[in-house]
C-alpha cells in the first residue's frame, strides 16, 4: 500500500523522515543526525530513514522506500532496529530532514527537486530545497563582504597568481568540498604553485575559491550553530593538528567548546536572520578569527560536541521549532 499526503497525521501520529547516508556508517559518538533522532523520539514521533536510492518520481508524484526505525539503548552495539519498510508518497510525512552529506553534486540537486514536490503538498523540508540549491556553502559568504576574508572565485591561473602576488599567503579550495578535503595553502614563490593550481582547477575547467590565509586558524576554525535564525550560545573551536594545519576534525583537529564572543554572535545573528527568511531552520557557520569562511546548510554537525560540554542541545531546539511548524 502506498500512503499519500491525505493520511499524513493519522490519529495524531507524527511521521518524520531523514534522507541520510547509510545508517550503519553513523558514528554515534559524534553524529548530529543521531541527536536529532533522539530528540524526535522524546516527542513520540514515528521516524523513518531513506537513502538516495530510496527516492523516485512516478507520474508526477514523489515516492520513497522508507525504513521505520526504533532507537535502542545507546549502550547496545546495535543502537537501532528497522521495524518495517514501506513505500510512501513523500508528502505523507509531516517533515523531512535532508541530512545527506556533501559533495553537493547534480545527484544532490535532483534530490532537492524530489523533496520540493513533497514541500508543495505541505511537508516541511529541513532545509528548504530551493535554498539548498541556491546557497553553495562556500560561495554564499560573498553576500557578506563585511565579514568575509579577501576572496577570489575563478578558474583561471593568472587570476589566482595575481591574487597570490598581492596577498603573499593564500588558501585555495574547491567549491564543493567538505571536511578540509583538497584545501591547499600557497605562499609566495612556492615551487609547487603551478601543480597545485593545475590539480585543483582541473587545468582551468573548475571554479575554485582563493582566500587570504587567516593566521588566526591556530586558535581554531569556529563552528557556530544557528537554529531558526538564532545562534547557540556556545561554539566549537576546531584547533588544527600542528602537522596538518586544517581546522577539521576529520583531519585531526581537536575541539574546544566555549561561549560566543560579542563579535561572533553579531556575525551569526546577521547571517541567521537571512537564513531564517530563506527557510533554513538549521545551519552552521564557520568563522576564523573575525572572518566568515563558510555557511553550511546541507548537513551541519557539532551538535554532540556542544551538548556534551555545555548541556545545550541544538537538536532539541530544532525539534521544538519543527513541532511548532507542523502542528
Amino acid at each position: 500500500m502506498i500512503l499519500s499526503h491525505k493520511h499524513r497525521k493519522d490519529g495524531g501520529d507524527i511521521k518524520i523522515a531523514y534522507i541520510i547516508d547509510p545508517i550503519e556508517s553513523f558514528n554515534i559518538q559524534k553524529d548530529s543526525t543521531f541527536m536529532m533522532l533522539h530528540a524526535a523520539k522524546e516527542l513520540g514521533w514515528s521516524q523513518y530513514v531513506l537513502e538516495m536510492n530510496d527516492l523516485w518520481v512516478e507520474d508526477g508524484i514523489a515516492y520513497g522506500r522508507a525504513h521505520h526505525i526504533e532507537l535502542l539503548s545507546n549502550t547496545d552495539k546495535k543502537w537501532y532496529r528497522i521495524i518495517e519498510s514501506e513505500t510512501f508518497d513523500l508528502s505523507h510525512f509531516s517533515a523531512i530532514f535532508m541530512r545527506k552529506d556533501p559533495p553537493f553534486d547534480m545527484e544532490y540537486v535532483y534530490a532537492t527537486y524530489i523533496l520540493e514536490m513533497a514541500e508543495r503538498l505541505g511537508t516541511l523540508i529541513v532545509n528548504k530545497p530551493s535554498t539548498l540549491r541556491d546557497s553553495n556553502e562556500k560561495f554564499s559568504i560573498t553576500r557578506y563582504p563585511e565579514f568575509a576574508p579577501k576572496t577570489l572565485i575563478t578558474r583561471e591561473f593568472s587570476q589566482i597568481i595575481r591574487f597570490l602576488d598581492q596577498h603573499k599567503d593564500i588558501i585555495v579550495k574547491p567549491l564543493d568540498g567538505m571536511g578540509g578535503e583538497s584545501i591547499f595553502r600557497i605562499k609566495e614563490a612556492d615551487p609547487n604553485r603551478n601543480v597545485i593550481l593545475e590539480t585543483i582547477t582541473s587545468y582551468q575547467t573548475q571554479f575554485v575559491m582563493a582566500q587570504v590565509y587567516q593566521k588566526e586558524i591556530v586558535d581554531g576554525d569556529k563552528r557556530i550553530l544557528i537554529v531558526d535564525g538564532e545562534p547557540l550560545e556556545y561554539l566549537v573551536a576546531r584547533i588544527p593538528n600542528p602537522e596538518d594545519g586544517r581546522g577539521n576534525t576529520a583531519r585531526g583537529a581537536k575541539t574546544i567548546v566555549r561561549k560566543l564572543k560579542t563579535y561572533e554572535y553579531d556575525i551569526a545573528a546577521t547571517v541567521g536572520k537571512d537564513l531564517k527568511e530563506a527557510g533554513v531552520l538549521f545551519a552552521g557557520i564557520d568563522v576564523i578569527g573575525s572572518a566568515l569562511t563558510e555557511i553550511n546548510i546541507t548537513s551541519p554537525t557539532m551538535i554532540q560536541q556542544i551538548y556534551h560540554q555545555s548541556g545545550i542541545n541544538a537538536a532539541e531546539r530544532l525539534m521544538e521549532i519543527v513541532k511548532d511548524r507542523i502542528s
